[in-house]
């Protein structure tokens, strides 16, 4: 067989290259250009990994365990895939080891054409040769997540595989930049198809949920930097910031609002002791956006009504609690934004 693999037909859209029958009775599948027996004949040079001969029986026992209950429950029982290669296509070396071949062809054609449901049904079996292997000491978390649609303000980006146009993710990211696809892809829950704005994550809004948690940041940093006209001597380094806010007079902050945003910080460690339990990462970016909206709406609320500002010339101690706040406001967003792999800027314009 000449040319590249895997060999393309016109529409790598279509389940199944054109001219292609599914499998009849006897197996035998005609695939157009690409024939069975070349796609078996290509697979079969591919060069199989090593298995002892002690971890390939505890495969093949897990394997032939999975078939089993398969075939109990009325489904054709079939050599289940493992990495690429199944126990029926097992092989040995000049040494004597067990090896695992590769895969029928007709197994790989059936897993393109499954799409997303040929990655939960690659799960299972995956999770049991993890077991077999490491003898129950390790697990295997396959986390399978929704579509992505791309938009420009609010119009779907055509792409075509069959003309070659479309979008890849590094010129998304060239285009918007690493902080915006990263938070924007964990914005969301794995069972939730995310539609990703090219023009709205770049906006400068409450829309845009990573500028607005980042902005929150800047605007705390924005306060401290205003700050050091009623107090002089507060800390540019965090660490010695905190160190000389801990004795604020916190209990002064009496406001609901103020009240709210304290509760709010205080479950942060939970938040993320239950976020690294569960494996679902959007719970810190959800936290993280409420917790940025109840600083914004506390700020907004002293343009409106001076004694809620957090500088307050003339109180010098109530301005002290206040930054305070502030202060740990902007720690738990640096931190949150840090865990996701997203910068906290300190000033934005």
């Amino acid at each position: 067989m000449s040319g590249d693999w895997p060999p393309e037909w016109d529409d790598p859209e279509e389940e199944f290259p054109p001219g292609a029958e599914q499998q009849d009775a006897t197996g035998s599948t005609e695939m157009g250009d690409v024939r069975l027996a070349e796609v078996t004949a290509y697979l079969a040079s591919v060069p199989a990994p090593v298995m002892p001969d002690a971890v390939m029986s505890r495969i093949s026992a897990a394997l032939a365990a999975e078939a089993g209950a398969r075939a109990g429950g009325g489904t054709r029982a079939e050599a289940a895939p493992l990495a690429g290669g199944t126990p029926s296509a097992a092989g040995t070396t000049a040494d004597g080891d067990r090896t695992l071949g590769a895969p029928p062809a007709r197994a790989r054609v059936r897993r393109h054409r499954g799409g997303v449901k040929g990655q939960h049904g690659f799960r299972s079996p995956s999770l049991k040769v993890v077991k077999a292997v490491t003898s129950g000491k390790a697990t295997l978390d396959v986390k399978i997540v929704q579509l992505v649609k791309l938009l420009r303000n609010g119009e779907p980006v055509k792409m075509s595989k069959r003309s070659g146009d479309f979008v890849t993710l590094r010129e998304v990211v060239d285009e918007v930049g690493s902080d915006a696809v990263r938070f924007m892809m964990l914005f969301r829950k794995n069972d939730a198809v995310l539609d990703f704005d090219l023009a709205k994550v770049l906006e400068q809004s409450k829309d845009n949920p990573v500028f607005y948690v980042q902005y929150g940041h800047a605007r705390g940093h924005s306060i401290f930097r205003n700050a050091r006209e009623v107090i002089p001597d507060l800390p540019v380094e965090t660490v010695a910031r905190a160190a000389f806010l801990v004795e604020a007079a916190v209990e002064r902050l009496t406001d609901p609002a103020e009240l709210g945003l304290l509760r709010q910080l205080a479950l942060y460690p939970r938040l993320i002791d239950a976020a690294a339990t569960a494996h679902e990462p959007h719970r810190i970016a959800f936290y993280l956006y409420d917790l940025a909206s109840e600083f914004h709406a506390l700020w907004t609320r002293g343009r409106d009504l001076p004694y809620l500002r957090f500088i307050i010339t003339d109180d010098a101690e109530i301005t002290k609690a206040r930054l305070a706040l502030v202060h740990g406001v902007v720690s738990v967003l640096a931190s949150g934004l840090g865990v996701l792999g997203v910068h906290a800027p300190d000033e934005m314009r």
